[in-house]
């Protein structure tokens, strides 16, 4: 179906969709799965909190070296093929993982050059990901769509770490085994989305092409004030690293624990993105925007100071529902404030911030957590979130004013 066209009463009645979600949803769930086994693993070999961090840096690493190649990648070839040739490419590396374990190859900088192969592969995937689905619905779905694609991530952050826990207590080969399996899935469910291909204007590779991405959102207020927002709420914020510690010596739990920590934020956010679904924000988003993450930032700090193994899931599950509208509103504005043609490097640059201010986050916890302990580590964290809102509000009132979602004109 062509995405021009008018639109279904229902965004899971547009089939280029519903098979583009499902294999969103397989590879979510297998980098989920994969995550809660790497950490695992690594706490298990080491027993180090800067080697927790420094997984995320190993991830960050070629994210940043090749984001915005990525983003001219994504504007100048077919996007699905794209995405096809990542996920394989993280599979690949799941499958050296599941390989490495069964054969008692594992070591720290196994795990590390494994972790650094499959952040190759992130890099690539995540601004196709995003710039491929305005291809894939009409302009009407977009906010529904950004919605449930949203949910799908969530949903698959649910079962992922659980899924990925109680199989670990089979062997680290068995996860990761599965989370091969999946990313491969995850290829042949994009070959039945049909799309129309954004790439017969192809304009040669310069130093002008390569940073108009950069250059699109510095000269835009809204679409720097909200990744900007985002990245340092996430940076300070990021929990995630420190999870097993938590899980270990905190609650004194196993894998299985540490599953229902990291399944908890998405709990929260499927319930939210669920709701965003039938019933998109129309008004008031750029305040909405704010108050998310300020919840964000109080909601660490509520975790970081509880010794309750169900306050701490409650916490995590506040802060996983106000990370979400935060991420629906800033993937919605960010698309319709960008023209197609532009669509790949801005998203190259907007998944450059706050994709891998989740891995610097982590490294960021990590390293705070080996000077300081794990619970001021977080603690910091969430304190700097609320600082960050306060000085943002101030600092982009364009974005404080937003009241709508409205779609660029070309």
């Amino acid at each position: 179906m062509n995405p021009t066209e008018a639109a279904p009463d229902s965004i899971l009645r547009h089939r280029p969709f519903v098979f583009y979600w499902s294999a969103r949803t397989c590879s979510a769930l297998g980098f989920q799965m994969l995550g809660v086994a790497v950490a695992w693993q690594m706490y298990a070999l080491t027993g180090s909190a800067f080697d927790l961090g420094l997984v995320g840096l190993t991830q960050f690493l070629p994210m940043a070296a090749f984001m915005l190649v990525a983003g001219q990648v994504a504007d100048r070839y077919d996007r699905r093929r794209l995405l096809q040739i990542c996920q394989a490419l993280e599979g690949l590396a799941a499958a050296a993982l599941a390989i490495g374990s069964v054969s008692g190859w594992v070591t720290r900088e196994f795990i590390l050059a494994a972790v650094f192969v499959f952040g190759v592969g992130r890099a690539f995937e995540a601004p196709t990901q995003q710039t491929l689905l305005p291809a894939v619905v009409p302009v009407s779905l977009f906010p529904r769509a950004v919605a449930a694609s949203a949910s799908t991530t969530q949903l698959a952050t649910i079962t992922g770490p659980a899924i990925g826990g109680i199989l670990y207590a089979f062997g680290a080969t068995v996860p990761y085994t599965t989370c091969c399996a999946l990313f491969l899935l995850s290829v042949v469910l994009l070959a039945f989305v049909r799309i129309e291909r954004f790439v017969s204007s192809r304009s040669p590779i310069s130093f002008e092409a390569f940073f108009a991405g950069v250059s699109y959102i510095r000269r835009n207020p809204i679409v720097l004030g909200v990744i900007s927002l985002d990245l340092f709420a996430v940076l300070l914020g990021g929990t995630t690293a420190l999870l097993p510690i938590f899980a270990d010596e905190i609650f004194h739990t196993g894998p299985e624990g540490l599953g229902l920590l990291r399944a908890s934020p998405a709990i929260g956010a499927l319930a939210i993105t669920a709701v965003l679904t039938t019933s998109p924000l129309t008004r008031r988003v750029g305040r909405i925007m704010f108050f998310c993450v300020a919840c964000f930032g109080l909601a660490t700090i509520v975790f970081a100071l509880s010794k309750s193994f169900i306050l701490s899931m409650a916490a995590l599950a506040v802060l996983g529902a106000s990370d979400a509208v935060s991420v629906v509103i800033r993937m919605t504005l960010v698309q319709l404030e960008t023209p197609d043609e532009m669509r790949g490097r801005v998203n190259a640059v907007s998944s450059l911030f706050s994709g891998t201010s989740n891995q610097l986050g982590d490294f960021r916890a990590g390293v705070m957590a080996a000077w300081l302990g794990a619970i001021p580590a977080v603690l910091v964290g969430g304190v700097g979130t609320l600082l960050v809102v306060l000085i943002w509000t101030r600092a982009f009132p364009a974005l404080r004013h937003v009241d709508g979602f409205y779609a660029k004109k070309a």
